[in-house]
């Protein structure tokens, strides 16, 4: 019942309204900028690696990895495989489109919340879209503001910063070490938990505590030397997958635009399903786990935008617009494609998450399947790791704002924060990923909305820095 209560939200909260408002907001952005995305994609790249100065506590690199901690997670591998399951290939396909626009969109919520961010007299930084709204809208609109900064919190508290994170950390330990449920911890009503899953979680929440007490630097820390490692990793065995079926990849790509459009693929979720419906569903699950795994338009990555050292907002928000492309259009379409490559014995296998993206990538390498499922393993482990770090930096920024600079409230979160990690293990999957979806939403909805409103501005500041530095 619970479970059929939170579907019922989820629809209301991704219908068509929040899924338009998304995509216009890209629309938009992309028009504002004169399509960054695409005519300054090879410019943001070189400037990632730039030396700043200016006011700040990260470097552009730091804020950049920082950020991409909190996107490249669970989204990545078990996101994606959710969102094939229940909308078929062709969501893989709208998580495309939303990631184009959102790349845009990307780019000017990031230029914005550096634009209008506070720098204490300590140089601490505090910035979001909840001072792009409060400065850039008005004293009229904090209450917006607010909204945006109390859904920040939840969602970092109860979602996407612990809940999914810590679920498909635990679901990927257990299948790489007990898939078949052996060695069995304890039981609560029908849901048995593993000792894979018990020991995963317990280890999970100590590493988290010992980090995210140290605050922002030791966070970005972390996330500088692991991000690039492990999304190394996964590329090489997303690339591997790839190669080894290239002649099938016409056919892939085929099944996924026929899915985008109607076409019965045969997934199980989508199976015998009317065109009207596969559409939609297609689009729901694409567009909102697209959102999930890149977090363009939700509002996130500009608050670890704003903590940057630089003087000049449009460059940074260049740099951070790439973290949509490497997330989205080069992590996520691996994943995507080598779950449509591997088939309808594996779609249909009941195998969900990571348990599914293990099976496409084992069905497809042969060879040592324990080998395969332990380096997914280890990436997702990883990735969520850092996602856990990414998100509680986050969620304090909004608590910062909502308690005016209240530090104390801020310490007793991070516990609350930790807390959360230690029972996300025993959620159940389904559950946790339709709260994610509502949240989601919920966070985008204020955050693209100012967006839309300052889109003349974004206009503005972007035609002023690339009038004054044609060229690096």
């Amino acid at each position: 019942m619970f479970e059929k209560i939170l579907n019922n939200i989820d629809d209301i909260v991704w219908g068509v309204p929040t899924i338009a408002l998304i995509l216009v907001t890209g629309i938009v952005m992309t028009i504002a900028t004169r399509g960054i995305q695409f005519t300054k994609l090879g410019r943001a790249f070189k400037s990632i690696f730039k030396e700043n100065e200016g006011k700040g506590e990260l470097s552009g690199f730091s804020a950049l990895c920082t950020a991409l901690s909190a996107t490249i997670g669970t989204g990545n591998i078990v996101g994606v495989a959710t969102a094939i399951l229940a909308g078929g290939p062709g969501a893989l396909f709208w998580m495309w489109v939303a990631a184009l626009l959102g790349t845009a969109t990307k780019y000017a919520e990031c230029m914005l919340s550096i634009k209008f961010r506070e720098v204490k007299e300590d140089g601490h930084v505090l910035g979001g879209p909840f001072y792009v709204i409060e400065k850039g809208m008005g004293k009229n609109w904090k209450w917006l503001a607010v909204l945006f900064a109390v859904f920040g919190t939840l969602v970092g508290l109860f979602v996407i910063g612990t809940f999914t994170q810590v679920n498909g950390i635990c679901g990927a330990i257990q299948n790489a070490f007990d898939a078949d449920k052996a060695h069995i911890a304890f039981s609560i009503g029908e849901n048995s938990y593993t000792w894979a899953t018990v020991i995963g979680g317990a280890i999970i929440t100590i590493a988290t505590a010992l980090v995210v007490i140290g605050g922002l630097k030791r966070i970005s820390k972390v996330a500088e030397k692991v991000v690039p490692v492990m999304a190394i990793i996964y590329v090489f065995l997303g690339v591997s997958v790839l190669i080894m079926n290239a002649t099938h990849i016409p056919h892939a790509f085929a099944l996924i635009f026929k899915g985008a459009f109607g076409v019965d693929t045969g997934v199980r979720a989508v199976a015998g399903a009317a065109a009207g419906t596969i559409i939609r569903m297609a689009m729901q699950k694409g567009i909102a786990r697209g959102i999930f795994s890149n977090e363009a338009g939700l509002g996130s990555a500009p608050i670890a935008a704003a903590a940057v050292q630089t003087d000049e907002p449009v460059e940074q928000g260049m740099v951070n617009m790439t973290g949509t492309v490497i997330d989205t259009l080069i992590i996520c379409t691996m994943t995507g494609l080598s779950i449509v490559l591997a088939g309808g014995d594996v779609w249909n296998s009941g195998a969900t998450g990571a348990a599914l993206t293990s099976q496409a990538f084992s069905a497809i390498l042969g060879g040592d399947k324990i080998s395969v499922q332990f380096l997914l393993m280890l990436c997702l482990v990883f990735f969520a790791f850092t996602t856990i770090l990414g998100w509680d930096y986050y969620s304090e920024k909004c608590l910062e704002y909502l308690t005016g600079g209240n530090m104390a409230v801020v310490k007793v979160y991070r516990w609350l924060y930790i807390a959360a990690v230690a029972i996300g293990p025993y959620m159940t999957i389904s559950a946790v990923w339709t709260i994610a979806d509502i949240t989601n939403g919920l966070m985008a909805i204020p955050n693209c909305i100012s967006l839309i409103v300052l889109s003349g501005l974004v206009a503005k500041e972007t035609k002023a820095y690339f009038d004054k530095y044609p060229t690096l």
